[in-house]
């Protein structure tokens, strides 16, 4: 499983649409055999792999949880939307898709589809599914 994200970016007044991996190089996936350390010694010499996670599975439920939470804020084409992430107020934020890409704010006030925001000097309301942040 790969989380994917879709970020929108404007360039020179043209809309770029971009798709990024959530988890970086990283991919998630299940075999009953992976519980065997036969088949993670053999795996962890395969071409192409960067790295192997080891002591997984002790953290099989955080990854249960990321993936079923990962899905239930997917929309129809399987990209991840905004409502995945959880906002807090009095951190800075940094908009990674839509008109204000790279910009930096704090939130004010949020609600269900959109959040108030203060970038610089400036107050503006910003839809939640138009646009992607992160914290910085």
């Amino acid at each position: 499983y790969i989380p994917k994200l879709k970020l929108k970016k404007f360039f020179k007044k043209k809309k770029y649409i971009r798709e990024i991996s959530l988890i970086g190089d990283y991919l998630l996936c299940f075999h009953k055999d992976f519980s065997k350390s036969s088949v993670l010694a053999s795996l962890k010499y395969c071409k192409g792999l960067k790295y192997f996670l080891t002591d997984f599975l002790n953290s099989q439920n955080d990854i249960e949880q990321f993936i079923s939470k990962c899905k239930e804020n997917e929309d129809e084409n399987g990209f991840i939307k905004s409502t995945f992430f959880d906002f807090k107020k009095n951190i800075k934020y940094q908009f990674i898709s839509g008109p204000f890409t790279n910009m930096i704010f704090n939130i004010i006030q949020e609600n269900k589809l959109s959040i108030k925001a203060i970038i610089g000097n400036y107050t503006a309301t910003v839809s939640k599914d138009q646009n992607l942040f992160r914290p910085v």
